[in-house]
């Protein structure tokens, strides 16, 4: 039997999704979880993988197993055993060819950040900060040239072990909100390792007027990662989750 779950969690004190030899990892706090609540080792799949210190508001994960649970009964006893900064928000039966990564037609992220002269103190984890004020709509404008299919070269960690640089980037839009939040939020078929927190780190110098709206292309057409902005800090970063057509029957949230 195949199972799905979401989750929600926030990243700070782990390093990352993916389970390490050493310290604390997302996947080993899920799977440890579930082998008590079913009484047997289990391996997760996720929907994408998250960064040292990146939250998710619905990371999506599958995983098999021959002890039947009702969909209740397996989210609850699982937030009985996590970590008070991870919960189970929903668990069901999936067919057996759904697959958490490969099943996914888009992943969604949003990065925040703090605009305004002092850092923050309530929130801090969830917010990166940048003190100079900046023009939102310069940075929307110029955001819009990494729409479509492209090779992202420029905005891809040298660690990214994905066998190709080359995404469909299918929505990204810059805008203010209350309280002097500013959010990027993109969504793409998949990403490369760091690729939103490297197009954030580019966007910043454009809201700062240091370079112009046209600089992003050019730099997306170089393909030089070492002309890009730096990569901004994993904690303003929340992973929105992947989203999958509804023929899988998982809840609207994650729905295409």
């Amino acid at each position: 039997m195949r199972y799905a779950l979401g989750i929600e969690y926030d990243g700070t004190g782990f390093l990352g999704w993916q389970r390490l030899a050493h310290g604390a990892t997302l996947q080993a706090a899920v799977e440890s979880a579930l082998g008590f609540v079913l009484d047997h080792e289990v391996q997760v799949t996720c929907g994408g993988r998250t960064d040292a210190g990146v939250h998710a508001a619905c990371q999506v994960v599958h995983f098999d197993t021959e002890v039947e649970r009702g969909d209740y009964g397996l989210r609850q006893g699982c937030n009985s055993r996590l970590p008070h900064g991870v919960t189970v928000l929903w668990a069901q039966r999936v067919p057996d060819d759904f697959h958490a990564r490969y099943s996914a037609r888009a992943r969604r992220y949003r990065y925040t950040l703090l605009n305004r002269p002092t850092r923050p103190a309530l929130y801090r984890h969830f917010l990166a900060w940048e003190r100079a004020p900046l023009d939102v709509e310069a940075m929307h404008r110029a955001a819009q040239a990494l729409l479509g299919e492209h090779d992202f070269s420029a905005f891809r960690t040298v660690h990214c072990q994905a066998p190709h640089p080359v995404r469909e980037l299918q929505e990204i839009e810059v805008r203010r909100e209350p309280g002097d939040r500013v959010v990027v939020e993109v969504q793409a078929n998949a990403f490369l390792h760091h690729m939103v927190r490297n197009i954030v780190g580019s966007l910043l110098p454009i809201g700062r007027g240091e370079r112009t709206e046209a600089w992003l292309a050019e730099l997306l057409a170089g393909r030089d990662r070492t002309l890009a902005g730096p990569t901004a800090p994993g904690g303003g970063l929340v992973f929105l989750g992947p989203r999958y057509p509804r023929r899988w029957g998982l809840p609207e949230e994650v729905c295409l």
